[in-house]
């Protein structure tokens, strides 16, 4: 399973200006809740994600996962020699990260990153997003989705909504998996409303 576990701001962004994710540390809690995360690190096997991604919090220490880390780049030559084993690089379509990830025998996994879900996307890789939209507005940065070739269809699993304000919804693909530009698919005239 390729699951996309991802807090979005409520305009749609995953980090403000300039990768900016101090947001983040303000989200409202008033619980102290987790917000599903530890049970989510559980279920995977590696953490995929996008050289975006991986320079936005390259620095963070202690490193924040204690599971393995591939980062997908065309464009990063080495991890910095500090996190050791720890994180690998890889290059390649998307299909070809998850077939180099189940040589090694990571097979959930955990994609970040707005472009690396974006390609992932594309290649029709993604079995479940889980988006944690934060009641904050950030007026810009870097979207949660970037361009695709046609619409796709999700179908809503669940929503929980934490105290604090923030609202979790998790989907998964429509079983048909219709495109707008499908001849078969709904049109909007044909959902009512």
């Amino acid at each position: 399973m390729r699951r996309v576990y991802i807090a979005v701001s409520l305009d749609g962004y995953i980090a403000g200006p300039d990768n900016d994710l101090e947001w983040l540390e303000h989200v409202p809690n008033p619980s102290g809740s987790d917000f599903g995360f530890a049970d989510h690190m559980a279920s995977i096997d590696a953490v995929v994600m996008g050289r975006g991604t991986f320079e936005a919090i390259s620095h963070i220490r202690p490193w924040p996962y204690d599971k393995p880390v591939v980062v997908a780049s065309s464009t990063l030559a080495e991890m910095p020699a500090e996190l050791g084993n720890s994180v690998r690089l890889m290059t390649g379509t998307p299909e070809e990260v998850v077939q180099q990830c189940a040589d090694l025998g990571y097979l959930d996994l955990y994609i970040d990153g707005g472009r690396l879900v974006t390609s992932f996307l594309r290649s029709d890789l993604i079995d479940e997003m889980v988006l944690s939209r934060i009641p904050v507005i950030l007026g810009g940065g870097i979207l949660l989705f970037g361009p695709l070739p046609a619409p796709t269809w999700w179908e809503h699993v669940e929503t929980t909504a934490f105290d604090g304000g923030l609202v979790q919804s998790v989907y998964r693909p429509a079983p048909t998996r219709t495109r707008v530009s499908d001849s078969t698919g709904p049109r909007l005239g044909d959902v009512g409303g």
